[in-house]
């Protein structure tokens, strides 16, 4: 892996059909198993202001820590994702694969866009071994977090 100064990153969504230069995030760390990030919102949202996110490279997951303005903690939020290295791993493009798992502060958690991810499939925009990759990613995470080990991935962010 090149140095983290000369990484480029790229978000990739199904849906919408996008492809987004990340120009503005920061990388703080990276290595061969995860890429640290320190971002402010793309889009300006009512709460949410700015973040650091983790992409665990060998999890094919990627958590968030959504901030407020004043640094409160909104959820941790997860996107279960696909990595796929290009230019001699100068670019990471990080494709959405729509399953996303929010942890808000009293513990309560959600599973969203199961509905996308069927979507995506009947659209043909996600191959059948990917879509089941992705719910095999989302089941470890959330066992994982079930578990008790959730801080296992927080724990780079928790003092940011």
């Amino acid at each position: 892996m090149c140095s983290h100064k000369e990484i480029t990153l790229y978000r990739k969504r199904l849906i919408p059909p996008e492809c987004i230069l990340l120009k503005d995030d920061i990388i703080l760390e990276a290595d061969e198993t995860h890429i640290l990030t320190k971002w402010n919102t793309l889009k300006p949202k009512k709460d949410l202001h700015h973040g650091f996110s983790c992409c665990y490279l060998d999890k094919g997951f990627k958590v968030s820590k959504f901030l407020r303005e004043d640094d409160s903690l909104i959820y941790w939020y997860c996107d279960i994702v696909n990595y796929e290295w290009q230019d001699d791993h100068k670019t990471l493009i990080s494709t959405d694969l729509l399953i996303d798992i929010l942890i808000y502060p009293n513990g309560q958690l959600k599973v969203l866009d199961l509905d996308e991810l069927a979507e995506a499939e009947d659209k043909h925009l996600i191959s059948s071994d990917l879509l089941k990759e992705a719910l095999r990613r989302a089941n470890d995470l959330l066992t994982e977090i079930y578990a008790g080990n959730f801080e296992n991935y927080t724990r780079i962010m928790q003092d940011l």
